[in-house]
């Protein structure tokens, strides 16, 4: 397994989090929109670090005792290793220490394994945003974790 650490993000990460993003998802987030995030003073990101490099960043904006998850990401070459729990988790419990009592995502229906991850922290099904993912029109399913742990 690979060791990692996770840290704050700051402007200074946005080059090797837009790689992780661009081999991630099929619309990724332009630079502007993490330069955005970083001057956003609701939202929190997180990277995950081996061997000297970003592998993984999850962010989520914190509004008032709520946290709203916006992108879980571990490159590929890195999937597979239990670091996408890794990585929410530390999310989980950064929410927590900010105050927050829940959290919610929304994920792509055919994403099972990412359902499944969501699953062992609270998360459960609460609701579907139709043709939410502008890349294929995919559903989103809408989770929830009422009780942070």
């Amino acid at each position: 397994m690979t060791l990692a650490t996770i840290r704050r993000m700051n402007e200074f990460d946005i080059d090797d989090v837009l790689a992780v993003e661009e081999q991630s998802f099929t619309i990724p987030w332009s630079r502007a929109g993490f330069v955005a995030e970083m001057k956003n003073e609701l939202s929190h990101y997180l990277v995950m670090i081996s061997d000297g490099h970003i592998i993984g960043y999850a962010g989520m904006w914190l509004i008032v005792d709520e946290a709203h998850v916006t992108n879980v990401a571990i490159i590929p070459q890195y999937q597979g290793q239990k670091l996408g729990g890794k990585l929410m988790a530390a999310l989980i419990q950064h929410a927590k220490e900010r105050g927050a009592l829940s959290m919610t995502l929304e994920v792509r229906t055919s994403n099972l394994v990412a359902q499944g991850m969501y699953a062992k922290f609270g998360f459960v099904a609460r609701g579907v945003r139709k043709k939410y993912y502008t890349d294929t029109q995919e559903d989103a399913v809408i989770m929830w974790c009422d009780h942070l742990v």
